[in-house]
């Protein structure tokens, strides 16, 4: 059993040593522990620091690409060096590296395909009272859309089984906690969540500038990736609502037409008119959406044969599911 931790990494020059020297070097069940940093785009010496820390693996992207791509590159990077298990770390030493063994133990156990480590962010003192609540709206959203119970939707500390990551096609370049989830809860794959401990912070995030820009970025992703996954439903509500609307301004016509005689109020008969067509024409645009959806699962299934088959998976046995894949 080979586990791999990635550790995406944006000038972290300063922190990446510290966050190396808490990563355990045995865990029961494991027969080798491997490291591999992605260095995204990074002007300080992070490379050459991870390098002098001992790191085995290194991928460099030229320029700097947000931390959903360096995720990505990394998760792609350890399933082409053999990993059985990835889990996904900051470099910001945020959290506590000796729980790795406790995160990664569903999937050991064959009890999950994913992992989340739960921060309790209601306990961290660091976090302001906004963020926190932020927090929990963001994690309670997340749960309702991708049918899930993960309580801490934004933890970085997650652990995926091989099938699970071979699974992961994140298109957001904002970040991939929400959108992860929101896959493999559409995907029904295991998921899973264990408390976890944080360390102190040896630095501000430097995912938003600020918490306006995070909600806005937030709520972006979560509607992209659930209208993806649920076409039909989202423009069934949207166009219920103006049908719905239409059909009330058209019953408002009809009362004044039939109490005033038919006089009057011809703007109402206009409007209930577009309405109800626009109403129908989003139902249809659902409609298209919902094939063109089921054509991507298609892609994304043909993508996920053709990894394992590159990657020589088509007999190996998945930590995570218990089965053979063939």
């Amino acid at each position: 059993m080979k586990l791999f931790i990635q550790i995406p990494c944006y000038n972290e020059a300063t922190s990446l040593p510290v966050t190396l020297k808490c990563l355990p070097k045995k865990i029961q069940g494991v027969d080798s522990i491997e490291v591999l940093v992605v260095d995204d785009g990074s002007t300080d010496d992070t490379a050459a620091v991870a390098r002098e820390n001992g790191v085995g693996h290194i991928v460099r992207l030229t320029k700097n690409k947000g931390l959903a791509s360096g995720f990505m590159a990394g998760l792609d990077a350890c399933l082409r060096l053999g990993a059985d298990i990835i889990v996904n770390t900051d470099a910001d030493n945020q959290y506590n590296g000796n729980d790795v063994a406790k995160l990664i133990r569903p999937i050991l156990d064959g009890e999950a395909e994913l992992v989340i480590g739960d921060r309790n962010t209601n306990g961290i003192k660091h976090f302001s009272w906004m963020k926190k609540r932020l927090q929990n709206i963001g994690s309670w959203v997340v749960r309702q859309v991708s049918d899930t119970s993960v309580p801490d939707a934004t933890s970085g500390f997650r652990a995926f089984s091989r099938e699970a990551a071979l699974q992961m096609n994140v298109i957001s370049r904002f970040t991939y906690t929400l959108e992860t989830i929101i896959q493999a809860g559409k995907k029904n794959l295991a998921i899973s969540h264990v408390e976890i401990r944080t360390n102190k912070t040896l630095r501000e995030s430097r995912l938003f500038s600020s918490s306006l820009a995070y909600i806005k970025q937030s709520v972006a992703t979560i509607a992209r990736i659930y209208t993806m996954y649920e076409p039909l439903k989202t423009f069934s509500y949207i166009g219920a609502a103006i049908f719905g609307l239409g059909f009330l301004v058209g019953l408002r016509f009809l009362y004044f037409y039939i109490t005033a005689g038919g006089m009057g109020h011809i703007q109402s008969l206009i409007l209930a008119a577009v309405l109800l067509i626009v109403g129908f024409q989003v139902f249809i645009m659902g409609l298209l959406a919902d094939i063109i959806g089921s054509n991507r699962q298609l892609i994304e299934n043909v993508l996920h044969r053709v990894r394992k088959m590159e990657l020589g998976d088509s007999e190996k046995k998945d930590p995570g599911s218990g089965e053979k894949v063939r």
